[in-house]
Formats: C-alpha cells, structure tokens, sequence
C-alpha cells in the first residue's frame, strides 16, 4: 500500500511538473537569459553605456507578474528600488537612466524621472499585491502612485489633470510637452478607483489620444499651449513612430467592454487600414498628413497583433513575427514582442477595471 501511494505521489508530482512546463513563456525566459543580469537589472545593449532604464524595469516586472514568475519579480523590485529610487519607492520617484559612467563606475546617468516607467512599476506592485496577497507590495504601490500624483501631475488649462513624461523639463508658463503613449488607458482606468486625480485623467488622457490624432495617427510627442490647444502643426512635423506605436497595442489590449475602447479604435482606424493595405506597419507617419514612411520593425508588427481587427492583416503581422522574433540585441523590439505575441497568445489580458488577468 505504501509503494502504491508512492507510486501516486510520484506520477502526481511529474503531472505537476508537466503542467508548469505547458504554461512556460519561452520568449519571457530567454528576454531573462539574454537581457536581465542575475541581480535583476534589465539591459539595453544597444547602447555602449549597457544603459538601465525604469520604463525596462517596470515593463520586465510586468511580465514577471504575467508568467507567475515571483523570484525575476523580486529581483527587478529589489535592484529597482536600490540603485533607481534610493532604496525606497514609496519616497523617491525612480530615476530613469542608469549605466555606466566611465570606466570604473556604474551609477544613475539622469535623476529625472519617467511617467511611464513610473505608472507601469505603481500598476504592477498593486496588481502583485493583489494576485500574489502581498500587502507590502500595495502599500508600496500606493506611495508610489501618491508621490506620481504630487510630483508628475500638473492642472492645465483648457484640459485639467494631466501627467506629465518626466518630473521636470515638460512644463513651462504656458506650454506643456506630452506623449500619448505614456498612461495606457487601461492603467488609468485601474488608478480611478484610487480617487483624484486620477479619477479626472482618464477622461483628460481619453482626450489626449483622441485629440492628437486627426488623421488617425498618434504622435511621439506634442504639445499643448495655453488659450490655443494643441500644437499639432508645429515647425517640426510631429511624427507617428517608435514610442506612439504602443499607443495602438495599449488600445487593443484594453477590454472589449470598456466604453472607450470602440471611441479610440474608431479614431485610429486609418492605421489599421494603412498596415492591411500595405502588409507591414509603417516605420514613421506624418500626424498632420497621414503620409507614411519606411517599414516598421517586427516589434511594430507584434505590438498591433492586438489592435488590429481584420484577421486576415492580424495572420500577416502574426506570421512576421513568427518568421522574424526579435533577437538578444534589440531590447525594445523585444519588450514590443513580448507584450504584443504575449496578448495574441492569451498569456495575459486586462479586465474592464484595468486589472491584470493571468494565463
């Protein structure tokens, strides 16, 4: 009897380790292999600095977060907050480049901080404080998302809240600097429980993503002058590019039941027909032309898996990143893919409150 209920213990315990297997995120363990050092510091090695940003870190702990992978969260978290934020997130925005300095010093390049490094690392500590019961990371999440309120939040006039990229250098009497692509709508949603501002920024974020995009094309960056709006014909041309096309992935990762996911698939439906028409994303779109310039990345491709809705486009792009999967020496087409192929696979989706809803 003893051998039996060993034999079952042991058959049990393979299954177990069979299932774990199945539910692996192979591309999240080689973006760990090949991108985060054993410390837990992402690595972008693009540049000869081998820089560390917090948007890398926070978007590495959300898909520490995604795959249930609790010890590369706790790595991220720890380096995070001691080389980042003074050893304490709760009272210091993290600064938003660190590397190395010269030869024989490694430390933090600029002070400033980055909203949407900031948002993301705030969503993602309360989310694991929910999922994994942790109230030490909610409570961390929530002096987070405070100190974001008092320090990246400004009141405009003709908008109301808004939050602005970085600490410092986005303000000034009269004009405001902004990227769309900074608070995905479904992280505002998620912050409104928690009261103002953030209760008065999703509608004001809505108005950003609707607004700055009159030909269906989010911008990089744009700004907004007081008593006049939005700058949205400037003497540089605002260009649709390598930060605005996460803007599209944001919306079509957003719940099918939140009321302003159809309001902004709608108003950049041009984008989804220009990349059917053509069969690849565009590199670069003029915002205030529509023209369309050089072929996006693979990254490009994975992060509209999600936006588009023609399946036949969306099998295109699918394959395209099947055939061309980012390699261990481009860290932003990687994190693209991964949060793109990863929501076409059902590794993760955002529930209509914005909360986080695992394989």
């Amino acid at each position: 009897m003893k051998a039996l209920r060993l034999i079952v213990m042991a058959a049990l315990m393979l299954a177990a380790v069979q299932v774990r297997a199945a539910c692996s995120w192979p591309a999240w363990e080689n973006f760990k292999q090949h991108y985060i050092s054993d410390g837990g510091r992402v690595i972008d090695p693009s540049d000869a600095r081998k820089i560390t940003t917090s948007e890398g870190q926070s978007y590495a702990l959300f898909f520490a977060l995604a795959a249930n992978d609790r010890q590369a969260f706790d790595l991220l978290l720890n380096w995070t907050q001691n080389n980042l934020a003074q050893g304490d997130l709760s009272a210091h925005l993290p600064a938003w480049l660190w590397g190395k300095k010269n030869d024989n010093d490694w430390a933090v390049l600029d002070d400033n901080s980055a909203a949407d490094g900031d948002v993301w690392i705030a969503w993602s500590l309360l989310e694991a404080g929910r999922l994994w019961n942790m109230p030490a990371y909610s409570r961390t999440g929530k002096a987070l998302l405070s100190r974001i309120a008092k320090e990246e939040v400004v009141t405009v006039p003709g908008l109301g809240s808004m939050l602005l990229p970085g600490r410092v250098g986005f303000a000034d009497k009269a004009v405001w600097r902004f990227n769309p692509s900074y608070l995905p709508p479904q992280l505002a949603q998620y912050f409104s429980r928690y009261g103002a501002p953030w209760t008065t920024l999703r509608e004001t974020n809505l108005r950003l993503l609707l607004e700055t995009a009159p030909k269906g094309f989010s911008p990089d960056w744009v700004r907004y002058q007081k008593n006049s709006g939005w700058q949205l014909k400037s003497e540089k041309t605002l260009v649709s590019n390598y930060d605005a096309i996460r803007v599209y992935g944001w919306v079509g990762m957003m719940h099918d039941k939140d009321p302003q996911k159809a309001r902004l698939l709608t108003r950049l439906k041009p984008m989804a027909a220009l990349v059917a028409k053509n069969g690849l994303p565009p590199e670069e779109v003029d915002v205030a032309t529509g023209k369309a310039k050089g072929d996006g990345p693979p990254g490009f491709s994975a992060m509209l898996l999600p936006f588009l809705q023609d399946r036949d486009a969306q099998a295109i792009q699918r394959q395209r990143v099947a055939d061309h999967f980012p390699g261990n020496d481009a860290y932003y087409n990687y994190v693209l893919a991964l949060f793109g192929q990863g929501w076409d696979e059902h590794r993760f989706r955002f529930t209509p409150r914005g909360e986080l809803q695992p394989d």
